[in-house]
C-alpha cells in the first residue's frame, strides 16, 4: 500500500499567493504586499484568482514529499509530470536482496493469479541473484588483477554487477521517492491522478497527496480533484459517469454552478 508524507512546505503558503496575487492587481509596494494580509482577505485573493484562472501566482508555493511502497510502474506514470523534482532510490547502487513488490489488488483478489504472480516474482528475484553473483565474480577478479585491494574491489564489483543484473527486475519492484511540486503542477496532477481513470496506485498516492496539502492549504486547494469536480467530465464517451459521486467526495456538494 502506498505511503505518501508531507516532509515540508513553503512556510504561509496562502498568505504567499494572495501577496503574489495582491501585487499583480493593485499599486501596493513590496514593502507592504503581507500587509492587512488578514485570513478573510487571504482567501478573497485566491478565490478572486482561481475565478479568474489565473494560476500563475500559485507556483509561488511548493510542497514536498516523500513516497514510499510504490512500484517502478509509478514511477514511470508520475514523472511524466515534468513540472516537479524527484530523488528516487537508485537500483544501480542500492542491491535489492531480496527485492520488494507491489501486488495489484486484482490479481490479489484471485489465487491463481496471485500464485502465478508470486512465481514470477520469485523467477525474477532468484535470476537477479545468480546474475548478480556471476558478474561479480567477474569483476572482483578482473580489479584483483589491476591490483585493487580486496576488500574495495569486492564492494566496486558489486555495484558493477548489480548495474546489469537489474535489469531483470520488474515492474513490480518496489521502489521510494521524494517528490516536489508547486501548487499549479499540483493542481494539474490531481485533475489527471485522482480520476477515476487513472491506474489505482497513482490515484491512491495523489488521493493521499491532495489530503495533505489540504490540512495546510485548505482554500488554497479546495476545488482540488478531478476535473468533474469543478466543471464537466472532459472524458467524453470515457467517462466513469460518476460526476455527482466524485463532487461528494471532493467537495462535499452535488453539484457545480459551472456543469
Amino acid at each position: 500500500m502506498p505511503k505518501v508524507t508531507l516532509l515540508c512546505h513553503t512556510p504561509d503558503p496562502q498568505r504567499i499567493v494572495a501577496a503574489a496575487a495582491k501585487l499583480c492587481y493593485s499599486a501596493q509596494t513590496v514593502d507592504g504586499l503581507l500587509q492587512g494580509l488578514t485570513d478573510e482577505k487571504t482567501e478573497q485573493f485566491i478565490h478572486m484568482l482561481m475565478g479568474l484562472g489565473h494560476e500563475s501566482p500559485v507556483e509561488h508555493v511548493s510542497f514536498t514529499f516523500a513516497i514510499e511502497g510504490v512500484s517502478r510502474s509509478l514511477l514511470a506514470q508520475i514523472t511524466r509530470h515534468r513540472i516537479a523534482s524527484y530523488s528516487v532510490q537508485s537500483q544501480r547502487y542500492v542491491r535489492l536482496s531480496p527485492f520488494e513488490y507491489v501486488t495489484p489488488p486484482e490479481v490479489a483478489s484471485d489465487p491463481r493469479a496471485l500464485a502465478a504472480y508470486g512465481r514470477a516474482m520469485q523467477a525474477a528475484a532468484d535470476s537477479y541473484e545468480e546474475i548478480t553473483g556471476i558478474l561479480k565474480e567477474k569483476h572482483q577478479a578482473a580489479l584483483l588483477a589491476e591490483g585493487v585491494p580486496e576488500k574495495q574491489a569486492a564492494s566496486r564489483a558489486e555495484k558493477m554487477a548489480i548495474e546489469d543484473a537489474r535489469f531483470v527486475l520488474p515492474n513490480a519492484c518496489e521502489t521510494r521517492m521524494v517528490v516536489t511540486m508547486n501548487a499549479r503542477s499540483l493542481y494539474n496532477f490531481f485533475r489527471h491522478r485522482c480520476c477515476s481513470r487513472a491506474q489505482w496506485e497513482i490515484r491512491e498516492v495523489a488521493n493521499q497527496m491532495l489530503a495533505l496539502v489540504k490540512e495546510v492549504a485548505p482554500v488554497l486547494f479546495e476545488t482540488s480533484g478531478p476535473p468533474c469536480v469543478s466543471g464537466p467530465c472532459p472524458e467524453g464517451k470515457m467517462s466513469c459517469g460518476k460526476a455527482a459521486e466524485m463532487r461528494r467526495r471532493y467537495l462535499g456538494k452535488e453539484s457545480v454552478s459551472s456543469c
